[in-house]
Order: structure tokens, then sequence, then C-alpha cells
């Protein structure tokens, strides 16, 4: 029944709780996040300005800036091309809109996610260039391709690059190179995505042109695309995405106000995790279904009319990536199962999985099984895949090492999408598999429960959730924090959802009840015991107007004596 690890973390020294007069309990989680005194708990609750970097400590800022200035002054053509994920498209937006306040009228381009896959193109490159373009900014894409970069400065077109992917070992011939991991890994910078590179470029173009009073506007933006592609909310990013919450909470852009609406989201309440389940994953369909301008439309539109138009195609669009989602997961699944889940690196391929899904089923397996799962979307000639992993293997190196197997790769260790000839899958796939028993080897395949803090139930009261809310924004890098009750009393337990996927506990603490749901574990409900240990999140339940404090389940067990 229990596939996790549990691992409760360290009390925190003693000494930690006389030196300020937080609550230990915020003590205690802050020491769990690697913040072990008073001079680095205050900026991180307060995830104020102190977190941010000034732009030009960023490498290539200074040259993108004046390439940038030079082709303003001389009335260049620009463009920006972006990328069809939600980092992208608000990536793109950021610059396209920044750059209007400098006079410009960027050209916009997002390659389509089926078509053309993820980076430069010669094609779109030689479009732009006929168009007469000269310089050319990208956002979220670049970092890997020299080719293209190459070619495209002996037709005269410059490229500015802004990325957040791992380096290459060799960097394109660009006019500017801004990708913080480049820079100091210490810096608050150092893990911004690629909608925060396009940030603090547009933070460095406006210093000194006394319009830097107009970057707030852009943070709503920043906050999408930073925690849809879920990287760590820590140190510049947590500053960013909490500045961001407070302006989508007060949503200024039409289309964006509709796609809360639909989403059946409440302006005021919008968190990190709303953005994570929610409107991440709408602005991502567009690029999954069709093309991603539509989800570029949306934010940018300035009508309530279009912005509602726009936000029902999108919301249509999402219903049918979630139906054709479940379909390649239910095949996928079998289809691992079938083939041995033991394995371990996970391969699925098949000619009927949607190239604009194969990410999120790997993800899922991923998510189930916890070993490193490739999913291939096979062609006759080409084909194409998505790879996610988990902490203790690199996917981006494992890649890098069967480069001459791959027409193009990229990503991150724990992502990575790749296109190659149609008869290299299987030597990709051993020499993969190979990898994976090499690395994998005595390694414990269970994910690790991390545990913040050991409570009592009795114990738990509104105060200890507002103590723990004081940590948001949560996500990677600092996740919500996990509560372990031991010997937790259960007076009534159920299934709910259409198919009883999901549990139902009602626990009893002295004369409290506290309503618990584990979503995904209404298989375990024959499992539970009148007497159990359960690790929990604290949320809020929002059901029916009002809001009510809620335990959501990671895991439990019975309670031994």
């Amino acid at each position: 029944m229990n596939r996790a690890r549990w691992h409760l973390l360290p009390t925190a020294p003693e000494e930690s709780f006389h030196r300020t007069d937080l609550p230990p309990l915020l003590i205690q989680i802050l020491h769990n996040r690697n913040l072990f005194t008073p001079s680095q708990y205050e900026p991180f609750l307060a995830a104020d300005e102190r977190l941010s970097t000034d732009p030009f400590r960023l490498s290539g800022v200074s040259q993108a800036v004046l390439r940038i200035h030079r082709a303003l002054l001389s009335g260049e053509r620009i463009a920006v091309y972006g990328d069809f994920d939600a980092d992208g498209i608000t990536a793109t937006l950021v610059l396209t809109q920044g750059l209007a306040l400098l006079g410009a009228s960027p050209i916009v381009y997002i390659p389509h996610r089926l078509d053309e896959g993820h980076g430069l193109h010669h094609g779109a490159l030689a479009k732009l260039i006929g168009q007469g373009v000269s310089l050319a900014i990208t956002v979220d894409c670049g970092i890997g391709d020299i080719e293209e970069v190459s070619r495209a400065r002996e037709n005269g077109l410059d490229i500015v690059i802004t990325d957040h992917h791992t380096l290459p070992q060799n960097l394109p011939p660009a006019a500017a190179t801004i990708n913080p991991k480049q820079d100091d890994p210490t810096l608050p910078s150092a893990q911004l995505a690629g909608v925060g590179v396009a940030y603090k470029l547009l933070q460095a173009l406006l210093t000194g042109t006394g319009k830097e009073g107009e970057l707030p506007g852009f943070l709503d933006l920043v906050a999408l695309g930073t925690v849809a592609d879920m990287v760590p909310l820590v140190e510049e990013n947590r500053y960013l995405v909490k500045q961001g919450l407070r302006i989508i909470n007060n949503p200024r852009r039409p289309g964006l106000a509709e796609l809360i609406r639909l989403a059946n989201l409440t302006p005021g309440s919008l968190d990190a995790e709303a953005i994570a389940w929610s409107l991440g994953p709408r602005l991502n369909a567009a690029g999954r279904m069709d093309h991603a301008m539509l989800s570029y439309d949306l934010l940018s539109s300035e009508s309530l009319e279009q912005g509602r138009e726009l936000a029902q195609r999108l919301e249509e669009q999402n219903r049918e990536r979630q139906v054709l989602t479940n379909d390649a997961w239910t095949r996928a699944r079998e289809q691992v199962l079938a083939s041995g889940a033991d394995a371990p690196l996970l391969w699925v391929e098949g000619e009927d999985y949607p190239l604009g899904l194969v990410g999120i089923v790997a993800g899922r397996l991923v998510e189930e099984f916890h070993r490193p799962a490739v999913v291939v979307g096979r062609g006759e000639e080409a084909s194409r895949g998505s790879a996610r992993s988990i902490p203790e293997f690199d996917i981006i190196a494992a890649f890098t090492e069967n480069a001459h197997l791959l027409s193009r790769f990229g990503g991150h260790p724990a992502a990575a999408g790749f296109t190659l000839p149609t008869p290299n899958l299987a030597p990709l796939f051993q020499s993969l598999m190979d990898r994976a028993n090499l690395e994998l080897s005595g390694c414990d395949l269970r994910p690790e429960l991390l545990i913040d803090v050991e409570l009592p139930l009795e114990e738990l009261d509104a105060p200890t959730f507002a103590t723990i809310q004081r940590m948001a924004p949560f996500g990677q890098g600092n996740p919500t924090p996990n509560i372990l009750s031991s010997r937790a009393r259960v007076a009534d337990h159920r299934t709910m959802g259409n198919n009883g996927d999901h549990l139902r506990l009602k626990l009893q603490a002295g004369d409290i009840a506290w309503d618990a749901v584990g979503f995904n574990m209404g298989h375990l409900a024959d499992t539970v015991t009148p007497d159990i240990d359960i690790v929990y999140y604290l949320g809020l339940d929002t059901w029916g107007g009002q809001e009510k404090i809620k335990l959501y389940v990671r895991d439990f067990r019975p309670s031994t004596p």
C-alpha cells in the first residue's frame, strides 16, 4: 500500500528557536529550506526587492542592451522569437510589449509545436529575413541552435539569445547570449525561467529611460510563466511570483480575467497552485492542440469581448486535451505494465501518441512509477519524444551522451525533448537503458516523501495554517510543508468521485473533526484502519463560497503500537 519512503527531516538546532520570536513551527520549516539565521529568514518571508538582482549582473545583458538600442535608434526591424509553452508565450509577450514602450513594433514568431518543434529553425529565420528583420531576440530558446544562428548571421540577421535551458559545450555565435546558467549559481537570478530572463532584459532596457515604472505591470506574465515552467520558487523567482500574484488576483488583462472565470477560480484567492494546476495547463493547451498564438493573443487582448471569445476557444481546446491525454495515458500505462514496470527506465512508443501530449504522459509515468520515462511519437522517417526524470537520473546528460543519434534535443536534468531519425530509436533505447541500469543500480526506486514536522492532530488549528502560509508562494524548491500526525483516529472513510477514484477521511481529534482527502487514493480505501499515521499538507477548501481548512493526504499507513 505504501510505496513512498517517509523521511522526517531533522529537528533544527535548539539555539535556532531562541534567536528570533518567530513561531517554532515556522523556524523548523525555514531550517528545512536551508535557511538557518534570522538574517536569512526575513528577506525570504518578505519576498521583496531584496531578492531582486541588478539585471546587468547577468552575463550578456550589457551587450544585448547595446545591440537592441542600436536597432531602436536606427529603426531596424526587430523580431521576438518565442516558444510554444506557457513560459515561452509569456516571455514573448513581456519582451514584445516592453519593446513597444521604447517605440518598436516587433514581429512575433512562435513556432508550431508539431510542425517545427522547440528552438530556432532555418525556414522561420529565412522568413524573418525576407520581412526585413535584421535583429531577432529569442526567449526561452536558442541556446543550443549553433547551426541556425551561424547561418542567420551569414545572411545578415543578428540574434540576441535569452534562454535558461542547459548550456551546450559551445555557445552559438550570437550578438549576445543571456542565460543564468552562464553565471554564478549563487546569484538570486540563477534559476530564472525563460520569462524571468526576458523580464531582466526588459528591466535593463528600461533603465534610465524614465519608463521603469512600467515594469511591475509585466509581473503577472512573469508569475504565470515561472510557475507553469516549474522552476524553483526561491530567491528572485520567489519575489517575482509573489508580486505577480498580486496583479493576477486583480487581473488587468481581459483575456486573463476571462480565463480565470472559465476555470472557476476566484480572484483574490489565487495562489501559485492555481497557476500550476489550472491556468498553466490551459495556456499550454493551445500549443499542444493547435498553435500557441491563441494563448498569446488571449493574454495580449485588450477588449473584454475578444478576451471572452479567445478564452472560450482555449477552454474548449483544454477539454479536448484532457480527453486525449487520458486516452494516451491509459495506453502508455498498459504498455509499461505489459513490458515490466520494474525496469530502471520506462520506454513507451507508438504512432498514436499525440506529439503535443507526450511530455504530460511521461510526467504521469514518473509520478506513478518513480522512474525516468521516455514517450515517443513514432513517425515513418522521423520520431519525436519527450522525457521526464527523477533526481537520481540526469536525463539531459543521457541525451547529450547520445547526441550522435539525435537530430536535435534540449531541456533540463529533469525534462527534455528530442527529435531523431526513426531507425535510431532502437539504439537510443538500448543506450538509455544501459545508462539507467548503471546509474540506478542499487537505488531504492521509491519516491521519497519529505516530512517537515511531526504534529499531533490535537495541536492543529487555524493559526497553524496561518503560520505555514507565511512561507508562500509554494512550488518547486519550496513545496507546501508536509505534516505527520501519528495515531490519528479515523471516524469515517469512504470513496468519492465518479469512479470512486478518491478517498475521503474524517479524522477525530478530541472535540474537533478534520476533513481529509486523498486524491487518486480510492483504491486504498480497504487499507484504512481505525488509527493511522498520516502525512498531509494544509489547504483551504472554498466549496460553496465558504473557506474551510482541509487536510490533503500525501500518504498514510496503519499505526503501530
